[in-house]
Formats: structure tokens, sequence, C-alpha cells
């Protein structure tokens, strides 16, 4: 029996991306409900090392969760697997992979399904969220249409929306407002967890909210610099404000 999904009833959590334990402290004093770990240097969803993974791992704390980049990835699913592995090994809570090379259907199906179980294996609690490129159209992605369907039947816990190339144009601006929101809604009724980044601001959450978005992911507008800067402790308060959040978090909604 599928889960059912209630209405949009709450503001989005926020994800702020990090790429060093230093943006850490920042990203948690600003508010963050989720802390993200990538690598910038290798792609929109670069995976940092089990190093870092490790000694973050090790600063964030309850209610405060914690998601790893895998990469946005070639269509390798035992190479992904084995990368969700030790991600999820790491003692995170969720592990995001990138359908850069699962351009099929089927191709995304194999490799979601191989990092779910894989991860699931080295750490229960760890959850997969499938990402898929609002602007596929310019690298050659899944269509992003087509990922809350295969997702659900893979298993996953989730569903993401970002941008692969990071020159300013947003997720809505790739994919248009309404195909986002018809993204979401399909999202929802499956049972999925629903998130959403790509160069979003301010002036785009009061959208992400009447969607009912769950989370709302963000690296360059947290930051002093933009992408490449420095998270600001500052920037992620305001982030948090215009979501309409208050100083504490409620935890995040549970998914199918």
């Amino acid at each position: 029996m599928m889960p059912s999904v209630s209405g949009p009833s709450r503001a989005p959590r926020l994800l702020v991306s990090v790429v060093t334990a230093d943006e850490v402290r920042a990203a948690i004093e600003g508010g963050a409900d989720v802390i993200d770990v990538k690598n910038p240097a290798e792609g929109a969803l670069g995976a940092p090392t089990p190093g870092l993974l490790r000694e973050i791992r090790s600063l964030v704390k309850t209610p405060v969760l914690m998601s790893a980049a895998l990469g946005d990835a070639p269509h390798l699913p035992g190479t992904m697997a084995l990368a969700a592995a030790g991600a999820a090994a790491c003692g995170v809570d969720y592990v995001k992979v990138g359908l850069l090379g699962s351009a099929r259907p089927e191709q995304a199906f194999d490799l979601i399904l191989a990092a779910r179980r894989a991860a699931s294996d080295a750490n229960s609690a760890a959850k997969l969220v499938a990402v898929a490129y609002a602007d596929a159209s310019r690298v050659g992605g899944l269509p992003a249409a087509e990922l809350p369907a295969i997702a659900r039947e893979a298993g996953a816990h989730g569903v993401m929306l970002d941008t692969a190339v990071k020159d300013g144009v947003s997720t809505f601006g790739a994919m248009g407002q309404d195909a986002v929101a018809l993204f979401v809604a399909e999202a929802r009724a499956l049972g999925l967890m629903t998130a959403l980044a790509g160069a979003l601001q301010p002036a785009d959450f009061e959208a992400l909210g009447s969607m009912g978005v769950d989370l709302v992911g963000v690296r360059g507008s947290a930051c002093d610099g933009g992408r490449g800067g420095r998270v600001s402790a500052t920037r992620v308060a305001s982030l948090r404000a215009a979501l309409g959040l208050s100083a504490s978090a409620s935890p995040l909604p549970a998914r199918r």
C-alpha cells in the first residue's frame, strides 16, 4: 500500500553544504538542520574523503543531521555501491548520488538500487537520496521528471533536484517553476522526502514552501564570497529566517 503524504504544512528544513570541518561550526551556529559534506572541486556533488566525513561526524550532534555527496556518478553501480557503503560506514544520515551517467530509466534504477542496498548494509540508519539535475539537457543526465517513480521503485528514501552546471542558472531557471512543482508533487505522492538545491535564493523560498518541499540545500548563498568562499553563520541565519524557520528545528518528516 502506498504511503499517504499530507499537504504542505511546514517550512522546509535547511541543508548547508560544507567543504571543510572548519565550516561546520558556522553552519550549525547559523541554524543548519543538515550538514552536507561535498567537494565542489570534483563537481556539483563532488565526493569528500572518508577521513573528512569521520572528522565532521564527530562535530555534528543530534538534532542536526549529516549527509554526504557520492559524486556526479558515472553509470558504474558497483563503484557507487562501494562509495555508498564507505560513506554510510562513516555514520552519515543521508547519502546523495547524482544520476549523471545513468541517463536511461533502467540504468538509474540499477544504480540507485545498488547504492541503496550497500548503504543500508553498512549502516541501517543511512538513507539514500537520489539526485536528478534540473539542467539535465545540458549534461546528458536522466530527465528530472523521470526520477520520482524510479527512486520509489528502487527503494530510495528521497529525491533531490540540483543543477549540474554551476554558472548561476538556478533549478527554477533551468526547469521552470511549474515543472519543479510537478516533480515535488509526484515525489510527495509517492512517499518520498523531497529536496531542492541549485543556486536557490531567498526570493525562491516562498514558492518552495507552498510546494511542500522538505529540504532546501544551499552553498553559495550561505558563504561569504559565493560557492568558493566560506560558510558564514550570519548568512545561514538569514537564510533560515527567510525560510520562516524558528531558532529551534523540528525533525524532518518520516517518509516511506
